[in-house]
C-alpha cells in the first residue's frame, strides 16, 4: 500500500516530459524507466503535469494507477510529438463545472462573451463591435495569418504560409514542422490544465466539433507569446534534429513564462465573462481524487 500522497499544484509542476523506447513501470514505490539494457531511470511523476508517451513506450497498468493518483496527465504522441492519439483524465472532470462549460458554450450570448473575451486576450485590444462569431474567427483568421509573416520576417526564415499533411510529415517545410512540434508542446500542456482544473476538452467556444476544441481555444491565448516565436528561431537555426530543438526550447519558455501558473487562473476569468454563475456541486458530488487535507496552521503557515 501506497502511503497518502501530497500532490504538488499543478502551477508549481515541471510542464512536460517526453518518453521514447522504454518500459514505463513501478518500482519501490516510483515511476520508473527501464531501457533494453535494463537501465533504470526514475522519473519524479507526481512533480509532472503531463507526461508524452512517444513510439516504443510499453506503460503497465501499475503505472497508469500511479499517474492517475498523482494527478499527471499522460498523453500518448507521435515521433517527435506532432501527433496526439490518445490521453488520460487524471481525477476525472467535474459535473458542475461540466455542466456550467456546456451551458456558456450553449448559449448564444454566452458563448459569443466567452469568444470576444478569449479575442481580448490573445490581441491585447477590445474586439469589433456588433460581431457574430463566425465574423470574430474570420476576423482572427486574418490577424494569424499577418502574424506568422511577421514573425517569419523578424527570424529571417522563409515563409510560404501554414501548411502540413499529417500524414505526410517529412513533406512539410521546416518551419511547418518546427510550428506542429511546437503547438504539439503548447496542446499537451494546455490539457493537462484544462482537465486538472475540471473541464471537458471538447467543448469548445471557437473551435467545435473536435475532442480538443477548448483545449486549441485557450492554447490559442498563449501561442503568439510562447511557442511560435520559438519555432521561427528554431528553424533560422536550422538545427539537425529541429523537433527535438523546438520541444527543448518550448519547455524553457514554458518555465519562464510560468505558463502552467497562468492558464487555470485565466480558464476561470474567461468563463466568468459569459455572465453565467457556477452551479454549486450537489450534496452527493463526488470529491477530487486527492483532497487537500486541512493543515494545523493558517493561511500563512506551511502544513
Amino acid at each position: 500500500m501506497l502511503p497518502d500522497l501530497s500532490p504538488i499544484p499543478i502551477k508549481e509542476r515541471l510542464s512536460l516530459l517526453f518518453v521514447e523506447r522504454c518500459q514505463v513501470d513501478v518500482r519501490d514505490n516510483a515511476f520508473v524507466m527501464i531501457d533494453k539494457q535494463g537501465v533504470r531511470t526514475h522519473i519524479p511523476v507526481g512533480g509532472i503535469a503531463c507526461l508524452l508517451l512517444e513510439p516504443g513506450v510499453r506503460l503497465s497498468h501499475r503505472a497508469a494507477h500511479l499517474a492517475a493518483k498523482t494527478g499527471t496527465l499522460l498523453v500518448w504522441v507521435g515521433e517527435g510529438g506532432v501527433r496526439l492519439y490518445s490521453a488520460g483524465q487524471p481525477g476525472g472532470a467535474r459535473s458542475d463545472k461540466l455542466l456550467y462549460q456546456a451551458k456558456l458554450a450553449l448559449g448564444d450570448q454566452g458563448r459569443l462573451k466567452v469568444v470576444r473575451e478569449m479575442y481580448r486576450r490573445r490581441f491585447q485590444e477590445e474586439p469589433p463591435a456588433n460581431r457574430s462569431v463566425e465574423q470574430l474567427r474570420g476576423i482572427e483568421g486574418a490577424r494569424v495569418k499577418k502574424i506568422y509573416q511577421l514573425l517569419a520576417q523578424r527570424y529571417g526564415v522563409s515563409w510560404k504560409g501554414r501548411r502540413y499533411d499529417a500524414d505526410e510529415w517529412d513533406l512539410s517545410d521546416l518551419p511547418n514542422k518546427c510550428l506542429s512540434a511546437a503547438t504539439a508542446c503548447l496542446y499537451g500542456v494546455t490539457e493537462a490544465a484544462v482537465l486538472a482544473a475540471g473541464y471537458a476538452p471538447a467543448i469548445g467556444f471557437i473551435h467545435t466539433g473536435k475532442p480538443l476544441s477548448f483545449v486549441y481555444d485557450v492554447a490559442d491565448i498563449y501561442k503568439f507569446d510562447t511557442v511560435v516565436p520559438v519555432a521561427f528561431k528554431v528553424a533560422a537555426a536550422g538545427p539537425a534534429n529541429p523537433e527535438r530543438a523546438v520541444r527543448i526550447a518550448c519547455r524553457d519558455a514554458f518555465r519562464q513564462s510560468r505558463l502552467l501558473e497562468r492558464i487555470i487562473p485565466d480558464i476561470e476569468e474567461i468563463l466568468a465573462a459569459g455572465g453565467e454563475s457556477p452551479p454549486p456541486p450537489p450534496p452527493e458530488a463526488v470529491g477530487p481524487a486527492i483532497p487537500e487535507k486541512k493543515g494545523l496552521g493558517d493561511a500563512g503557515h506551511r502544513a
